[in-house]
């Protein structure tokens, strides 16, 4: 097999004085010098990187991040340096903590009829951004379409709080770490993807459409070139940051009880497999008469999957939905469901799970 180098040139003035930065602070091996008599090129490595530092190179200095367990003992703690040759040097941590950020509650209505723009998002997906403040990057609410049917996808993970996939029109299948085969999601079903769970998507019916909920809504997304699936064992108790992965089959659901009067619904166990995290219901109209509420949770955030109503806020112009609109509630505001047609199926993720609800 032939052996191929990539490297990196860096520009220097006099190398003399960059290689004590880039051997004795940065930690890097080198590799090459020449020529003898009065070096103009030198190669080191480290780090997972190659430089070429070469006197007189035309490409500006650039920046390199350093990722390690432990910034503070590397560079003798300093989180941003710069080499004798200009180069920008920044060091960071390897696998810093997820932040949640603080919710900035608002009052959100995103209606299908407005036009909201589709864009190509990661794998050749459609994304429709279904809350387009973020509520100040506390979370992502996607409605995801897939044009074709095929996913070039690889075996992937998110570093997130908070993961939901629930089909809302055809199929797809999915392959999950430690959970089995091949898993197919049908319209009604829905899979809790805990932290850092690797997957991969295989491929998935026409007129594929999922909503996804992520939190925070800046995540990373990180490709797994190790990992193999289907994984040999199967773990159906394992956790991910005491999250379990759950595979909700909605034609198996029972109705009950709602938190809003005039509803029943149906819960995909999501609020008992986070522990509390989030929960996600399926609710539809009893019959009953339906009341002003109000909930004492942080996020709200509902999804119109069939039928029609009328959303009215306390302060509010109502607001007629039908499939395909969403719409956040903040904590502490009343509303009320009213006019629900017969069929209406309402699609609603609550972080923290089953939000204190009192009718006004």
């Amino acid at each position: 097999m032939t052996e191929t180098r990539a490297e990196i040139r860096l520009p220097t003035n006099e190398l003399r004085d960059d290689l004590p930065f880039y051997m004795k602070v940065l930690k890097m091996r080198l590799d090459m010098i020449y020529p003898a008599d009065n070096p103009e090129v030198a190669v080191l490595s480290g780090h997972g990187l190659r430089l070429r530092i070469e006197k007189g190179a035309k490409e500006a200095p650039g920046t390199i991040r350093i990722l390690t367990e432990d910034p503070d003992s590397f560079a003798e703690g300093k989180r941003e340096l710069t080499a004798p040759n200009g180069t920008r040097i920044e060091i960071d941590e390897l696998n810093p903590p997820l932040v949640l950020p603080a919710t900035q509650h608002a009052f959100v209505v995103r209606r299908l009829a407005d036009q909201a723009p589709w864009v190509i998002g990661r794998a050749g997906m459609m994304y429709r951004d279904l809350v387009p403040s973020r509520l100040g990057g506390a979370m992502i609410a996607s409605h995801i379409r897939v044009p074709d049917g095929k996913v070039p996808d690889m075996v992937h993970f998110h570093k997130v709080g908070f993961q939901l996939i629930f089909c809302i029109k055809g199929w797809v299948d999915v392959l999950y770490e430690d959970q089995g085969g091949i898993r197919r999601l049908h319209a009604g079903d829905c899979f809790i993807q805990p932290p850092q769970i690797r997957h991969r998507v295989l491929e998935s019916g026409e007129g594929i459409e999922v909503i996804e909920i992520g939190v925070p809504a800046d995540h990373v997304t990180e490709i797994d070139h190790e990992m193999t699936l289907p994984t040999p064992d199967y773990r159906p108790d394992r956790e991910w940051d005491g999250q379990r992965f759950v595979h909700d089959i909605g034609a198996k659901g029972a109705f009950q009880p709602f938190r809003l009067p005039g509803f029943v619904a149906r819960d995909t166990s999501i609020n008992a497999n986070t522990k509390g995290v989030a929960s996600v219901m399926v609710a539809k109209p009893d019959g009953g008469e339906t009341r002003w509420t109000r909930h004492d949770g942080d996020i709200l955030f509902t999804f119109v999957m069939s039928g029609s109503m009328v959303l009215e806020g306390e302060g509010k112009e109502p607001y007629r939905l039908s499939p395909g609109d969403a719409f956040v509630m903040p904590p502490g505001m009343a509303t009320r469901y009213a006019e629900p047609s017969a069929d209406l199926e309402l699609l609603e993720v609550t972080l923290p799970g089953n939000p204190p609800t009192v009718v006004v």
